[in-house]
């Protein structure tokens, strides 16, 4: 609790901050007393987004009419926390906000302008070669009357009809879609002629407000357009000269969306005019600053662990170093785990990073990926979550394909033996680079060893889940669980071992029937161990042979890549040899980096964090500094 009068200070400082998260007060103003007592505070919000919906537009405007182009890889310019929460750029941003914004009132103005103008231009095309005055309706005695008939309309034949009346048809102009015609009648006879006129379907056409010849109105139709063309030049002229102040907006653009921020806090706080309250959440180990900061202010507080009722309401902020902090990617995609439960990106970083470079398993791959992680990092700090968790990610995933690359003797597929071959004359094959082992000579071990790298995390899964029903006092389940199928696991083994397979199975049957009955009773103990051999067999089985597509996409990735390699061998010239294997493996490349990606993740979004994994945890929000065009530099 503070008071009224503090708010704006205290929510500046907690921006700063950047650690406490203010929770909604639905849950209080639900309640009759404190509805009574308070209401939610206000806030400009409004007018703040409507300033940053301007800014943004005119950054857009600035893009498109000043021609300035960020480099690919942009630095960010670095902007003290002071600087950026400062006043003095924000007025003349603000200024230069307003000017570009009517400039572009004035060209939407004028575009739609421009649109009037061609559109009556355009009715007025077809009659250039009407040489009357349009404000003319004829003579005391002979009326004129402009009309258009359909295109498939016959004059000639339609004017010999008008043979009996006192009139006159003449055709102007005609097209596909219509004949425009002037009518010339004796006033006595003009409906008798319109009556001739109207089933071939004549349509009389009036020119409203305009004097003077189609032609003399067109003239002045194209000065106009002409006028409003310079106009629009000379705004988005004006538009582009205030290029040189693009970096002031953008701070000012940054600076808005912290104050939106701000504003949406403040209308989670209650006050009555004279106190204020909140609520919210902090990481336990910022609550220290907290404090010290809600002390400056002579607040009323008390902080506290949230209680098992509050756990589903806590927010969840993973803490990770530099190995597994760019799995948050594959987290975030997924769901973020509840709060009080494992966080599976130090068990899933070695798994995930060591599945990717198994499944492109290239040197020449491996060392791109490296390369373009290390010049985006270097050259620029990647903006939004996504691009700072996967630039780290596709360096990591480089080096373990560079790794199993070197295993296979992957550069390319055969890229180097080929080269070698055109230039000798000599075999391909027998100029092979070296190999631990050839996944397309014998695919037999790499399928073993996939297999068994899915035992592996399929085990490692099971014991995070036993290790958190021991954890809950649940210690009998895990081990009749979980832990009978390890004792299974191991008895099938020991047999398959020692070459007495009968025994192994029997041993493991023989657990798995004393076991999977735990905590039925009656009937349910039978139906019970039925069910868990059946489910545990068939899932334990789909699951581990899942992992077989980790051979899968290393064997099509080779295979790609030398058949792409050896197409350009055919062609018996070096040069076109290198153009299609560039572009062979190029393509090759990018369909195995979001293939690989989009499989790894399957295998650990299903087959591993099935076992052990409870989602359904809340992004931790604080009231924080999120620019997009500028780094904050702590103070």
């Amino acid at each position: 609790m503070a008071m009224a009068s503090h708010r704006d200070a205290l929510l500046r400082e907690l921006l700063r901050l950047g650690c406490v998260e203010i929770s909604e007060p639905a849950g209080r103003l639900a309640d009759p007393a404190w509805a009574a007592l308070l209401r939610r505070d206000a806030s400009p919000l409004a007018e703040t987004k409507n300033e940053l919906g301007a800014a943004n537009a005119a950054l857009e405007a600035l893009k498109r009419y000043g021609e300035q182009k960020d480099p690919l890889l942009a630095q960010r310019p670095a902007v003290s926390k002071e600087t950026f929460l400062s006043g003095s750029v924000l007025e003349q941003a603000r200024s230069v906000s307003g000017a570009i914004n009517g400039a572009l009132q004035d060209i939407a103005r004028l575009q739609g302008e421009e649109s009037r103008l061609l559109s009556r231009k355009a009715s007025l095309e077809p009659w250039l070669g009407l040489d009357m005055p349009l404000e003319s309706g004829g003579t005391p005695h002979a009326a004129f009357r402009l009309g258009v008939f359909p295109g498939a309309a016959d004059v000639a034949a339609i004017r010999n009809e008008l043979a009996d009346v006192a009139a006159e048809l003449y055709e102007i102009s005609a097209d596909r879609q219509q004949r425009c015609c002037l009518l010339v009648c004796h006033r006595a006879e003009e409906e008798k002629a319109l009556e001739i006129l109207r089933p071939h379907g004549f349509s009389v056409t009036a020119f409203q407000g305009l004097t003077g010849t189609p032609a003399q109105n067109v003239a002045e139709l194209d000065r106009a357009l002409e006028e409003n063309h310079t106009r629009r030049q000379e705004a988005e002229a004006s538009i582009a000269a205030q290029a040189p102040k693009r970096d002031a907006l953008r701070l000012y653009a940054d600076r808005l969306t912290a104050e939106a921020d701000e504003d949406a806090n403040t209308e989670r706080l209650l006050t009555d005019g004279t106190v204020l309250f909140f609520e919210g959440w902090a990481p336990a180990e910022n609550l220290k600053q907290v404090e010290a900061l809600l002390e400056r202010f002579d607040c009323a507080w008390e902080s506290s662990d949230p209680t098992e009722e509050e756990t589903p309401d806590v927010p969840v902020q993973l803490k990770n170093n530099w190995f597994t902090k760019p799995l948050n990617m594959v987290t975030d995609m997924y769901s973020l785990p509840a709060y009080g439960t494992v966080d599976p990106n130090p068990l899933m970083a070695p798994f995930f990073i060591l599945f990717y470079g198994m499944m492109m398993a290239d040197m020449g791959y491996g060392l791109i990926m490296m390369l373009l992680s290390a010049v985006v990092l270097m050259k620029s700090k990647p903006n939004g979550a996504t691009m700072r968790y996967m630039i780290p990610l596709i360096g990591l995933c480089g080096v373990s394909t560079f790794i199993w690359g070197f295993f296979t003797g992957g550069f390319f597929g055969d890229l180097i033996p080929q080269i070698r071959g055109l230039l000798s004359g000599a075999d391909p094959k027998s100029l092979s680079l070296w190999s631990l082992f050839d996944p397309l000579g014998d695919a037999v071990p790499v399928l073993i060893g996939s297999l068994i790298l899915g035992v592996i995390q399929v085990f490692t899964g099971m014991i995070v889940s036993m290790y958190k029903q021991i954890k809950r006092g649940e210690a009998m389940a895990a081990l009749c669980n979980e832990g009978a199928w390890f004792l299974a696991f191991i008895a099938a083994g020991a047999g398959f071992a020692m070459g007495n397979v009968k025994a192994g199975l029997t041993g493991a049957l023989v657990i798995l029937v004393l076991t999977q009955g735990y905590g039925k009773k009656g009937f349910g103990i039978l139906t019970g161990i039925f069910g868990s051999l059946y489910n545990g067999i068939t899932g334990y089985f789909s699951d581990i042979l899942s992992y077989s597509r980790l051979m899968a996409l290393m064997l099509a990735g080779a295979v790609v890549a030398q058949v792409f390699n050896q197409l350009g061998a055919m062609t018996g010239h070096i040069v076109p040899f290198i153009i299609i294997a560039i572009i062979g493996n190029a393509l090759n490349f990018a369909l195995n980096i979001l293939g690989c990606y989009v499989h790894d993740m399957r295998l650990q979004c299903l087959e591993f964090f099935g076992r052990f994994y409870e989602d359904g945890g809340k992004p931790f929000r604080p009231l924080n500094i999120n620019p997009k065009y500028v780094d904050i530099e702590n103070d």
